[in-house]
Order: structure tokens, then sequence, then C-alpha cells
């Protein structure tokens, strides 16, 4: 739950490039590091994922370039990439102490089913990833975009199956490439360099363009509020899809991640919801420019102890929905829209509120455009 923005190329795929606001890299003069030399096939990667906060050097100065990548090292890369949002719980695993540099990450890769233990309840922190492995998860954190087949490596048939259509989509876009003589080698061992070079190429990926917005089309807001980003990712995937404006319904008194946390009961958002008195949040703004210029509003909020977010009720009562088309949309890990959409249309009393949408954290954003696109709003 933190800001995180994928964006597609290729199929469509989505990565977090923009709204982390990371920056791609052009050939490095000097990397840095001590075992990277500036003209390496990875130094750019190496380079790329060191000054954008998503993997450090072993040391100061070395990056250990043919060290093994484990699946620590990766689930705390892919959940910086993140934005290192709150996480509900420690993962039960036997081998994952609550106190490990790497345990939110393990935990949050959990939720997020990216990667899971072994059944016997550890997680195997310190083994490898393997290049099928690496290629599965990115996958998974994509959203599992649908991808063809396109051309076979010549050992194709060593790639497992979980892991078959990964390996397509991750050709396809030009994330995970052969090693030589058309070879995958799908359960070898990835290294940092290789690892930071397929994030590299994953989280840089141009951007599609926005399309152009019909002149006789309705116009589109997209109001959200999203706690940690998950909303806002979403939220920009509709506004990508219908050229229409963003309106982030913003706190007064922003929520930390600490008031978030919703396994202490001392926290923010536990005595709001205990105390319904005390939802009544009061907003930065509460009315968008031209308000009267939209026909088509979307509302967007997380799901919160199965209701909509608190916050973005003080939008839906400030403004009157006359006249307008609304369609609501939630994230959640797990419940789904309930009678949020319909509550929310209560409180405003005016509109045509049409029934929702939920999706889950990581909803690739093909997934978003088709639901829109099924809308037929034009």
């Amino acid at each position: 739950m933190h800001n995180l923005k994928r964006i597609g190329a290729v199929l469509a795929a989505v990565v977090l490039a923009c709204c982390l606001h990371i920056t791609a890299l052009a050939a490095v003069e000097d990397t840095g590091f001590s075992d990277v030399a500036a003209d390496a096939w990875y130094a750019d990667a190496a380079a790329y994922v060191r000054d954008n906060g998503l993997m450090n050097g072993v040391t100061a100065t070395a990056f250990a370039p043919d060290g093994i990548m484990t699946r620590a090292m990766l689930a705390q890369t892919l959940y910086r990439a993140a934005g290192s949002p709150a996480v509900p719980m420690q993962p039960e695993y036997t081998d994952v102490p609550a106190e490990a540099w790497y345990s939110d990450a393990v935990a949050w890769a959990t939720v997020e089913g990216l990667t899971g233990g072994y059944g016997d309840g550890r997680f195997g922190p310190g083994d490898s990833v393997s290049r099928e492995q690496i290629s599965a998860i990115l996958w998974r954190y994509a959203g599992s975009p649908a991808a063809g087949t396109g051309t076979d490596f010549a050992d194709e048939d060593d790639i497992s199956d979980y892991a078959a259509q990964a390996v397509d989509w991750a050709r396809a876009g030009g994330i995970v490439n052969g090693v030589g003589e058309n070879r995958f080698l799908p359960r070898s061992s990835a290294t940092r360099a290789q690892a930071a070079v397929i994030l590299h190429n994953y989280l840089t990926m141009a951007a599609p363009q926005e399309p152009e917005q019909p002149q006789d089309s309705s116009r589109v807001l997209v109001a959200y509020f999203s706690a940690t980003g998950n909303t806002e990712r979403v939220a920009n995937a509709i506004a990508e899809t219908t050229g229409g404006d963003l309106f982030e319904i913003t706190p007064a008194d922003p929520y930390t991640s600490d008031d978030l946390n919703w396994t202490d009961e001392n926290s923010r958002v536990v005595y709001e919801y205990e105390n319904p008195e005390a939802r009544d949040t009061e907003l930065a703004a509460c009315t968008p420019e031209n308000w009267a210029d939209y026909d088509v509003v979307f509302v967007g909020y997380p799901i919160w102890w199965y209701d909509a977010a608190w916050p973005v009720e003080g939008f839906v009562t400030a403004n009157d929905f006359t006249g307008k088309t609304v369609i609501p949309f939630c994230t959640s890990s797990s419940s789904g829209l309930g009678e949020s959409g319909r509550r929310l249309a209560q409180l405003a009393g005016t509109g045509t509120w049409l029934e929702g949408e939920r999706f889950r954290s990581g909803a690739a954003r093909e997934d978003v455009a088709a639901w829109v696109e099924r809308l037929d709003l034009a």
C-alpha cells in the first residue's frame, strides 16, 4: 500500500517506473563499484538498481555481480520497488525471524501471492532463485498477463509448467533473454548481475501513449483515495484508458504508516474503526476544478473492514453528482466490493451509480482497461 504505478509495454505488461520516479540510465562511465567495469554487459543495470534504491552492493564499493540472487534478496528488491508498504502481519515461517532485514518483504510477497514457502513451514530466504522462478514472480507481480507463445527456446521442454506462460511473457517483453544458443537454462540460479538486468528491463519498458479523447466522448474524472498506492495504480490505469483527469482525495491530516497499521490496537485506523464518530475526515480539497464539466466520475478507494475507506465519504457527501454517471472501484487483497458502492450512492443521494469493480492490489493494467472498455462509456 504505497505509491506504485505499473505502466504497460509490449503486451501491456504492468510496470512501476513512473510513480516511483525511477529514471532509466544511459551508459555509465563509472559504476561506483570496484567489481563492475563500465563496459560490463550489466553495468547500466547495476547502477540503475543501486541509484533507485532497489539493490545495494554487498559492501560500499562491491556489487558481487556473480553472487547468487537469493529468495530474500528478490523479495526485498520488489518490496522496495513497491514503496515498502506496511504489512499486516509477520510471515509465519520457521526460518524467517521477525527481526530479519527481509521479514517485512517476505510477508508482503506472501500476501501479494508473489511467492510462498515450501509447505513445510520454511521460506528458504537464503536459497537461490532460478531464472524460471524470477520470471514467474515478475509475471505474478505484473498481474499474470496473457502472452503468446512466440519462438520457443531450444530447451523449452525443460521449463516447468508453472513458469511456461511467465517465460513466454518475459521473453516477449524483452525482460528475460536467452543465454546463448537460444537456451533459457530455466533452473540455473540467477546471479545478482542477471537479476539486476532483468529488473532493469522490466522497470524501464516504455509507457504506452495516452489515448486521445474523442471530442464527442464523455468527460471523465477519476477521483480516488489511496492509502498506500494500490488504488492510485488502478486509478492511473483508468485515467490512461479513458483519457480522463485525476483527482486525489487527500486527508488534511494524511495517514502515516503507523496510522495505517491495523494490527496495532492503538493506531489511528483502529481507533476510527472502533469510534465511527472519528471517521469524519477533513479533506485538503473536496471538489475538483471544473467539477460541473464532468459527465462520468470514477470513485476509487481501498476496502477497510469490508467497507469503503472512510476518507472517501467526505468527497461523496461534499459534491452534487446530479447528471453524472458514477462508477465505484476498490482495491483489496481479499475482500470484495460488497455493499461499499451502494452505501456511497446512498450517502451521495444524487447521480446514476453503476455497479463497481474490485481489483486486487497487483491488478494488471490490461485487466483494468478491459473492465473500462466493457462499461462502454462513449
